[in-house]
């Protein structure tokens, strides 16, 4: 099934339109709280196509990222009960739940590693939320751990330019894939451990 290659190919036709910086950072603040498709699809061909300003893409990434983060945070700790439904009809209430022992086991070091890796992110920001994880924590680990994966993907993009595009391309599919499977092992891991 081809998921990860089309998604790719609409992003980098959007990253090429003249409001693209606001789509990014659009995108980036909803899908941490509710949109499947993570921002590093359309910040890495902007990086690609503006090897400059990087840094710019890669910051606004982080910030708007953050700010949507925030959002989802306050859903979960002022209307958790109201966003349940909406947690199972996407898909989600296995992995809340287990999301909420993780919070349970691990506190601010799993939003940071959420924050950080391609775990559907937003799970994360909404179980914070609900758990009640102390406020200034969950920015610091949901910049940290933004900041480094955003300024990595664009940093990395625009270092390697159009050489690097080709090569994206062509295994974004199998690394879409391996990397929920890794995501998915990691999941698992984490929950047999005692």
């Amino acid at each position: 099934m081809k998921l990860f290659g089309p998604l790719y190919d609409r992003c980098r036709q959007l990253a090429a339109h003249r409001h693209a910086p606001w789509y990014l950072g659009f995108t980036s603040a909803i899908e941490s709280i509710f949109f499947p498709v993570p921002p590093d699809v359309m910040l890495a061909p902007m990086a690609l196509a503006r090897p400059r300003a990087w840094w710019r893409y890669a910051l606004l990434t982080t910030l708007t990222s953050v700010l949507g983060g925030l959002v989802g945070y306050l859903l979960g700790y002022f209307a958790i009960e109201a966003v349940m439904p909406w947690i199972g009809r996407a898909g989600h209430a296995d992995t809340y739940a287990q999301v909420q022992g993780l919070f349970g086991r691990y506190g601010v070091w799993i939003m940071f590693v959420a924050a950080f890796t391609p775990i559907p992110f937003k799970v994360f920001t909404v179980a914070g939320g609900a758990a009640a994880m102390p406020l200034l924590p969950f920015i610091v680990a949901c910049l940290v751990g933004r900041g480094i994966r955003f300024f990595l993907v664009a940093g990395v993009v625009a270092w390697g330019g159009p050489r690097v595009e080709p090569v994206f391309r062509r295994y974004i599919e199998i690394v879409g894939w391996v990397m929920a499977v890794v995501i998915l092992g990691a999941v698992v891991w984490l929950n047999m451990r005692p």
